[in-house]
């Protein structure tokens, strides 16, 4: 039997993208849970081999139009704690951290467009950022950050938020771009979201779509390989079982 991943998809437009494209490649099968349409988030991590927990416009520090907030952090923090190969994707990021220990919260504004961030010195031995670029043009689309939850190894920064990437234990990671973005994901963001990034995107939705074409051409490679190394350990994992 194919080893299943969860993902957890927070609102249509934000799906898994090339995160699932990885998985699938290397043998997974999807259980895609939207629970804003209604699905149920699961209990306990015990069936799953695989967790991705995605983005989205709600905060994981306030259940304003997050009813389902609690029962999703209870599964994150079951999952992590069982070493569960898990990954999170700028909520999904921000949800880790506060469901382990750390505390999301506001950030200082708008972070929205292709911006730069920084890998550290502990990102040359991490799985997945090891050999990788030390800078990396990504999709940045969020207003809030979070405290690193105890244990967790910084692993990537910007000048204006800190936090872009962490790892905890050895096998959950969370960062806070969109990592996961293709073209169609970029068009989806832009047609979904397009007031968000008129006011606080260089160029506003017209630069973001200017730009998109050559900036996801750059990152494919570095992209495809960071998330092939998640998909592989997270397969590699599942056989030790």
């Amino acid at each position: 039997m194919a080893p299943r991943a969860l993902v957890i998809q927070h609102e249509e437009p934000e799906g898994p993208y090339a995160v699932g494209v990885a998985l699938r490649t290397v043998g997974f099968e999807l259980d895609v849970c939207h629970p804003y349409a209604g699905d149920a988030i699961p209990e306990d991590a015990a069936a799953i081999d695989a967790l991705v927990v995605l983005g989205g416009p709600m905060a994981a520090y306030s259940d304003d139009k997050f009813g389902w907030r609690g029962e999703e952090l209870q599964l994150v923090h079951h999952a992590v704690t069982s070493g569960v190969p898990t990954l999170g994707v700028c909520l999904g990021a921000q949800l880790i951290a506060h469901a382990c220990g750390g505390r999301a919260r506001p950030g200082p504004g708008l972070e929205i467009g292709w911006l730069p961030i920084r890998t550290n010195e502990a990102a040359a031995t991490d799985p997945l950022f090891a050999g990788l670029a030390p800078e990396w043009r990504v999709l940045q689309w969020h207003g809030d950050t979070f405290e690193l939850p105890p244990g967790a190894v910084l692993l990537a920064g910007s000048d204006r938020y800190g936090h872009q990437a962490f790892r905890l234990g050895h096998s959950t990671w969370g960062v806070q771009f969109h990592i996961e973005v293709d073209e169609l994901a970029v068009e989806r963001f832009c047609e979904d979201f397009s007031e968000e990034a008129d006011l606080a995107a260089d160029g506003g939705v017209a630069g973001i779509r200017g730009a998109a074409a050559g900036v996801i051409a750059g990152l494919a490679p570095t992209r495809d390989e960071f998330l092939r190394r998640f998909a592989e350990y997270a397969y590699w994992v599942q056989l030790r079982k």
